[in-house]
């Protein structure tokens, strides 16, 4: 497949994952009054990758985060020469996305991005009120379990087709979990495109929310890596049946 192909791919899956997620945070969480919520919105952010993994995962992978893509680099899976342009490939499609919904929520009465339009934070800006260390603690090890995930579900020796379904479950079960933290990240792209609208404290905050899901990607992907390597296998010597006997 072209690379040009490949970055497309990557640009539209990153596109709806955050449109897609940090959508149904701005838009749908609090609609009208409870709305989807807390599970709801981790469902969004599932049903955003496990779609796109099985439209788009036979053209480029279907990585949509530069977490996994440079995960997938550290577990032999992408080759170095794709990392930067998957990369800027993902930011540009999760920094489109965000433009997309600012258009659409600043539609209604009383919009203010400075409310956070699904930023990630820690401290006075976590949801739940966690510290740094907390969300740093929690992206990198999340982070390191979805990359475990994703190389265990695309082994060549795991069931065939059903890749996409256990990295949305995956990635819906890291948002029940953190979303009171950080508002889950475990992924820069998805992180960078709300922090820019919003500026001032996302931008300052946002280097965890790069720095922790890359050091978790590596981690998980390397540890599967050196889970599953293949031992070599010693064929017993073959006894002829008359000689058994």
């Amino acid at each position: 497949m072209p690379l040009s192909k490949k970055l497309g791919a990557e640009f539209i899956g990153t596109f709806w994952l955050v449109l897609g997620g940090c959508g149904s945070a701005v838009i749908a969480a609090k609609f009208p009054e409870i709305g989807i919520g807390l599970v709801g919105v981790a469902l969004a952010f599932g049903l955003t990758v496990l779609t796109m993994a099985y439209a788009l995962g036979h053209i480029s992978g279907g990585h949509f985060n530069p977490a996994v893509t440079i995960g997938l680099f550290a577990g032999g899976r992408t080759p170095a020469g794709e990392l930067l342009p998957y990369i800027l490939a993902q930011l540009a499609g999760a920094i489109a996305a965000a433009a997309v919904l600012f258009l659409v929520a600043s539609g209604k009465p009383g919009f203010d991005v400075a409310a956070g339009f699904a930023a990630n934070g820690y401290g006075e800006h976590s949801p739940g009120g966690y510290s740094l260390p907390a969300g740093f603690i929690a992206e990198l090890v999340l982070t390191a379990g979805f990359l475990f995930v994703i190389m265990g579900a695309t082994d060549r020796r795991a069931p065939a087709g059903f890749a996409p379904i256990a990295i949305g479950l995956g990635l819906t079960l890291i948002h029940l979990i953190s979303i009171p933290i950080t508002n889950t990240s475990v992924n820069p792209a998805r992180s960078t495109g709300p922090a820019l609208l919003v500026g001032g404290w996302a931008l300052a905050q946002l280097w965890l929310f790069w720095l922790a899901p890359i050091l978790g990607g590596i981690a998980g992907a390397t540890a599967y890596r050196w889970l599953a390597a293949a031992e070599p296998v010693s064929i017993p010597e073959v006894v002829p049946a008359a000689a058994a006997e």
